[in-house]
């Protein structure tokens, strides 16, 4: 970095470019007992700030040789500065960005340097150790000829010392008959010797070399050798290339767009991507699933026409005039995930807020989801902007909301390839509470309708060993609960049930013995109706103990109104707008409607109705 740069920033650190506000009612006040200072920027960039001499301010109002402007002049001066200063400041920051390119790139060619070294001294070691051979062959070639020769040569020389020896024996042996003093002993032996001399002049001797004194010097094959030496000055295959992880948001339900790198002093002609989808029953090596490949020039490729929210298996090589490049390391995408599909029915409200749950719609997990509601008015239009809940880890969530409202309600399905296309649209009303019937809770006995909002009570009868039961379900009381929206506020439902049915209707706890009646026990609060022959009999249940309480008028439809924060369950005569009876009790924990049937009959649950003004007086 240049030093005069670190003059600059530092020079401009220690300045105080703040200014205060000039006051328009009396400008010449202001200037009165302040030291201006003026600036120059010199050839070499440095700014140098010089101290003016005060003025004594004229009675007028303005200084000698100077008019108010000056004030002006000076703040406009100051803004200069600052915009000087802010320039060299960006300049220094462009200057340490680029000196980090730079050392980024010194760092390459450290790199590049050290993989060209290794590749050179690769190939002439290749090179040397191929002519070592060559010499090791050839060498091993003349010591075999060599041996050959002088074998050769070795056997004459034993036929020649055979017939030097007869030759030797025959002069020898005619010697000694010539100095025979006997003529008949002369006569005698002389003419077996003769005919053994005649015999040995008749052969024939080879007095010619058997072998050669020149070696054979074929000319070395060392093609190899010179393709090798070329090769150091061809460019060599590329090295493998490296698949990026994948980023976020790069994929939707059908694509994937994949990135990958390579040396930058490799020469590629084209790159070479494959991948095959990553299926549940396929073995671990992949070898049944069918690999698909696309052929590309850059290090970047949108692959399409694949399965939404699946996993995929890429790999990628790279390919020039030399050869083809060992493939990537396999790295696994995945696409976009389906839409979620909403549970409308299994979805609950109150004036506070919505339980909203959906379905995931997809076999592979996902790793969030993003909740969008929307503010509508009562035609259904929208009337607001879109909020999002994101990072949902589940199926379902709360959403804090505004009373007396209508929500349009969306969920979309994130991994890391983006986010899904939002789900059907569902609307969710905040004028009141609103909750469905826990079909899972309900005594075989019991059936709900279509709706979910009316329980009806058979004459038939199961026995004990026909019914499908298990934990959550009730096995003495013919009762069911209701999925409450678990906000601690106020909630409001109605239910409505005709005369000479007998019923229980209340709250209780989600652990609530499944083996009791509904208020004999310290888990449960409720409205009990009995029909006696001479009249109707009304109970406040809890823990068994009921109020000594008398209703003369039978409520038709009944109205009940939990206030967790004050601790109540009310019952109204909805009709009559008339209380009947409230339970004070501290609510440790969330409850649940609960409706049970003493004898074969329906009853009806109403919700999403806005509470009325008495039920919380």
């Amino acid at each position: 970095m240049d030093p005069r740069l670190d003059v600059i920033s530092e020079e401009g650190e220690d300045q105080d470019f703040s200014r205060d506000p000039v006051p328009v009612l009396n400008p010449a006040a202001e200037r009165r007992g302040r030291t201006f200072q003026r600036f120059s920027v010199s050839t070499n960039d440095s700014l140098r700030f010089e101290p003016c001499e005060d003025s004594s301010p004229s009675p007028t109002g303005a200084e000698d040789g100077h008019d108010e402007d000056d004030v002006f002049r000076r703040g406009g001066a100051e803004t200069e500065l600052l915009s000087i200063r802010t320039r060299l400041q960006d300049k220094v920051s462009e200057m340490e960005n680029f000196a980090g390119h730079l050392e980024e790139i010194f760092l390459t060619v450290e790199e590049n340097f050290g993989r060209q070294e290794q590749n050179l001294e690769q190939h002439y070691n290749e090179v040397l150790q191929t002519l070592s051979q060559r010499y090791d062959e050839r060498a091993g070639g003349l010591e075999e000829e060599k041996k050959g020769k002088l074998e050769a040569l070795y056997a004459q020389l034993l036929l020649c010392g055979r017939a030097l020896d007869r030759s030797k024996d025959l002069i020898e042996a005619a010697q000694e008959v010539r100095r025979a003093p006997d003529p008949r002993l002369f006569l005698k032996t002389v003419v077996p010797i003769m005919k053994r001399m005649e015999d040995f002049s008749r052969e024939e001797v080879d007095f010619s070399l058997s072998t050669s004194e020149e070696f054979n010097t074929p000319l070395a094959d060392l093609s190899d050798v010179k393709t090798m030496m070329d090769s150091i000055n061809v460019v060599p295959a590329p090295s493998a290339p490296v698949i990026n992880p994948q980023t976020p948001n790069s994929a939707t339900q059908t694509s994937l767009r994949v990135f990958w790198s390579l040396f930058s002093d490799d020469t590629v002609e084209f790159y070479e991507l494959y991948y095959r989808p990553v299926l549940e029953d396929s073995p671990v090596d992949g070898t049944s699933t069918p690999v698909s490949k696309v052929k590309v020039k850059e290090t970047h490729c949108r692959v399409t026409d694949l399965l939404p929210n699946a996993q995929y298996e890429l790999w990628v090589t790279a390919t020039n005039t030399t050869g083809i490049s060992p493939a990537s390391e396999k790295a696994l995408y995945v696409t976009v995930p389906s839409p979620p599909v909403m549970k409308q029915r299994e979805s609950s409200s109150c004036p506070e807020a919505a339980r909203i749950r959906w379905e995931s719609g997809n076999t592979n997990p996902v790793d969030s989801y993003t909740v969008e509601l929307r503010e509508t008015g009562s035609d259904g239009t929208e009337t607001g902007t879109t909020e999002c809940m994101v990072g949902v880890p589940t199926c379902q969530c709360v959403i804090q909301l505004q009373a007396g409202l209508q929500y349009l309600v969306s969920v979309r399905a994130v991994n890391i390839g983006g986010a899904s296309d939002r789900s059907d649209v569902i609307t969710v009303s905040t004028t009141g509470t609103f909750f469905h019937l826990l079909e899972d809770t309900a005594h075989p006995c019991l059936s709900i309708s279509e709706d979910s909002f009316t329980i009806f009570y058979g004459d038939e009868e199961l026995p004990i060993s026909a019914m499908a039961l298990d934990d959550s379900t009730f096995t003495r009381c013919v009762a069911v609960l209701g999925d409450l929206i678990p906000v601690r506020g106020r909630h409001y439902w109605e239910v409505e049930v005709d005369e000479d049915t007998e019923f229980r209707v209340g709250v209780a706890y989600e652990d609530t013995e499944r083996d009791s009646y509904l208020g004999t026990n310290r888990t449960s609060w409720c409205m009990r109706h009995i029909r006696t022959p001479s009249r109707h009999k009304y109970e406040f249940l809890h823990n068994g103990w009921s109020p000594d309480l008398r209703i003369t008028v039978h409520p038709v439809r009944i109205g009940l109104a939990l206030d967790y924060e004050r601790g109540t369950l009310s019952f109204f005569n909805v009709e009559l707008q008339q209380h009947l009876h409230t339970f004070h009790c501290h609510m440790h924990t969330y409850v649940h409607p609960c409706f049970s049937l003493d004898n074969p009959g329906a009853l009806s649950v109403h919700v999403g109705m806005e509470a009325p003004r008495h039920a919380f007086m």
